[in-house]
């Protein structure tokens, strides 16, 4: 499958871990920058591009990280086609219901919240999970996009 994935510095680094275990499950990963650390750069620089890729590539995903996730969830989600969903720690359940539930395409990651273990398994998790294609939720996704 092909990820799209892109932070600003606050998931910089957890970024540059994330793209060597995409590759290693075999995805093919397009990264969006940041491509170093720059502690002034601004997070829809890096995130919008991610959305509009994943919007007109609806068979890929996205992968997107800052200091909490929200700020990004909130510009990603912004690009017509695109449902983020926000993971920061918890129970995985959350990207699990993500993806059966709501079909979220990009995974947005509070970078500040999870170490380099805790997303590598929400990010496994998230990439295979099936969305349930249950009617109710076609129905509530069609109505998010109508």
């Amino acid at each position: 499958m092909k990820i799209y994935i892109g932070t600003d510095h606050a998931g910089f680094e957890l970024k540059e871990a994330l793209v060597p275990f995409l590759k290693e499950l075999g995805h093919e990963v397009e990264d969006m920058g940041a491509r170093s650390f720059e502690a002034l750069d601004d997070y829809p620089d890096f995130i919008r591009p991610v959305a509009e890729a994943v919007a007109l590539n609806p068979e890929s995903r996205g992968i997107i990280l800052g200091g909490s996730g929200q700020g990004e969830a909130m510009c990603a989600n912004r690009v017509p086609g695109v449902r983020a969903a926000v993971y920061y720690g918890g129970p995985f359940d959350i990207v699990v219901l993500s993806r059966e539930h709501n079909d979220a395409n990009i995974l947005s990651l509070g970078a500040r919240f999870v170490d380099e273990d805790e997303a590598r398994e929400a990010v496994r998790l998230w990439l295979e999970t099936p969305f349930s294609s249950d009617e109710k939720h076609a129905r509530r996704i069609g109505e998010i996009d109508a």
